[in-house]
């Protein structure tokens, strides 16, 4: 019989992403993704990280208003490099000295944060 791995989902503040990503990288796990989604007027952002020795995942999410700067992880995971150009450029989200920052030029696309709703601004809270 094959065991279901474990999923843990870990809501975690600004302040903690930094050291909560090199706590998750010294124990081994790499970044399997990062991803941001708009939800209820603020930002979803989502740090997942793999056991690629019992497939158990471990996220961090952490809620941010559409407004708050974001740390970049790039100094601690490079890998995250894409992912943060991703977020910033298709949510807009603000994140601060990727080590490599595309300046919405990732996907060369004409429209501002594409994913973003157009009103999300005057329904964030």
């Amino acid at each position: 019989m094959i065991k279901c791995p474990e999923n843990e989902l870990i809501t975690i503040e600004k302040g903690e992403l930094l050291s909560r990503c090199m706590e998750m990288k010294k124990s081994g796990l790499r970044l399997s993704q990062a991803c941001a989604a708009f939800c209820d007027g603020n930002y979803e952002l989502s740090y997942s990280f793999a056991d690629d020795e019992t497939y158990e995942y471990k996220t961090l999410r952490l809620p941010a208003g559409l407004d708050e700067e974001i740390p970049s992880i790039t100094d601690i995971i490079p890998t995250a490099v894409f992912y943060e150009n991703e977020m910033a450029e298709m949510y807009g989200v603000k994140i601060q000295m990727i080590s490599l920052d595309y300046h919405n030029k990732l996907y060369r696309i004409e429209e501002e944060a594409p994913l973003l709703p157009k009103d999300a601004k005057s329904t964030a809270q």
